[in-house]
């Protein structure tokens, strides 16, 4: 990447006094001009940043809403190719705002981890998190990410230990994940009370500043995330069950999108 794009971000928020909030979709979903009119309302509902995921067959961290809209890109013929290009679409439009990817390990082995990296940089990704690639096994990951300019996100739950924990943000990285709860991602009615320990014991280790995911679909959930200590919350099935909605309405769709993250943005000024 040119220019740090998320330094950038969190040293705005922070003048501010506000937390991030970073909206999920998975991209093509349902087709590929569909899913760059979401992303562009999610930016203009004032998204800080954003979290796409490339359609695949076995999303195994996700839930059935996302699983669903993984299943209409691929049935709309969204390849990896194919979804790097409405990124390269939507940041022709759009220079500032972090761009982050969740994929799965066989999606960048297949074309190799080299051109997938080299492919993402020149698309205008910032970072990529590999959701089924433990600690142990992310060196390679790390490697080509710096070589190709992309930030390698990390993932920590509340059942990681201090010894992993401490290892993790040694490495660094644009963010880290949290895990506000163990399972898959979707919709929680309340935020779990293993967050704020999580978040108290990554802040005594330092590292990267931390986005809280799962279980994240209200206002009230991003105050509270923010107020248990993390630097901003990830909102992923909420977007998508917007989209699933409103299928049959594209206008309709990407207004409510918008709206959406405007009030969910708007909740990140009050958490501090």
């Amino acid at each position: 990447m040119s220019r740090d794009r998320y330094a950038e971000t969190f040293d705005r928020l922070a003048e501010r006094g506000e937390g991030a909030f970073v909206p999920f979709t998975v991209l093509g979903d349902p087709n590929a001009k569909t899913s760059l009119e979401i992303l562009r309302a999610m930016a203009a509902g004032g998204a800080d940043m954003l979290e796409l995921g490339i359609p695949f067959s076995d999303p195994v961290a996700d839930g059935p809403t996302i699983q669903a809209a993984d299943i209409r890109a691929l049935k709309a013929g969204i390849t990896p190719p194919k979804a790097f290009d409405i990124i390269r679409k939507f940041r022709k439009e759009n220079d500032d705002i972090p761009i982050g990817l969740l994929v799965y390990a066989n999606l960048v082995h297949e074309p190799g981890l080299v051109k997938f990296y080299e492919e993402a940089a020149a698309a205008g990704v910032d970072s990529i998190l590999v959701a089924d690639v433990p600690l142990e096994e992310s060196a390679p990951f790390r490697w080509v990410g710096e070589k190709t300019g992309i930030g390698h996100v990390s993932m920590v739950t509340p059942l990681t230990d201090d010894a992993r924990l401490a290892e993790t943000a040694k490495l660094g990285g644009p963010y880290l994940y949290v895990v506000s709860r163990l399972g898959v991602t979707g919709r929680d009615t309340s935020l779990s009370k293993s967050a704020k320990p999580l978040l108290r014991r990554i802040k005594k280790q330092g590292g990267p500043p931390t986005l809280l995911g799962f279980g994240i679909s209200k206002p009230e959930h991003v105050c509270a995330a923010i107020a248990a200590g993390a630097d901003g919350a990830i909102s992923g099935s909420a977007v998508v069950e917007i989209m699933q909605k409103h299928a049959g309405d594209r206008a309709k769709m990407a207004t409510s999108v918008r709206r959406f993250v405007a009030a969910m943005k708007k909740a990140t000024k009050f958490g501090k």
